[in-house]
């Protein structure tokens, strides 16, 4: 007979990898909406703004956190857009990946 604290551990766990894994898309997600607007900023389109935001994505491994991938754009950006604008726009792209990701979901 099952035991139902272990079952319900592993229903834990299993929620705990989902949220991890749903959370890593997001700003993986984040991050390429991050660098395409950069991108425009920096006066890149097309494949030269994918390859951007690819750069933008590999810049979030250095470190846990957001903190190397403000430092990349903030860097590349100069004096195009201030920390506020940047962070905001953080903000604002991590909230639209998560709705981009759960609208997938449903489909």
């Amino acid at each position: 007979m099952p035991n139902p604290f272990e079952e319900r551990e592993h229903a834990f766990e299993a929620k705990f990898a989902h949220d991890a894994e749903m959370q890593f898309k997001a700003e993986a997600r984040r991050n390429r909406l991050l660098g395409l607007w950069a991108a425009g900023l920096l006066g890149k389109s097309g494949e030269e703004a994918e390859l951007y935001a690819r750069e933008v994505i590999k810049a979030d491994f250095e470190e846990a956190g957001e903190e190397d991938v403000f430092r990349k754009v903030k860097g590349d950006l100069g004096d195009r857009a201030d920390e506020a604008t940047i962070r905001s726009k953080m903000r604002e792209l991590l909230a639209e990946a998560k709705s981009q990701i759960m609208t997938e979901a449903e489909r």
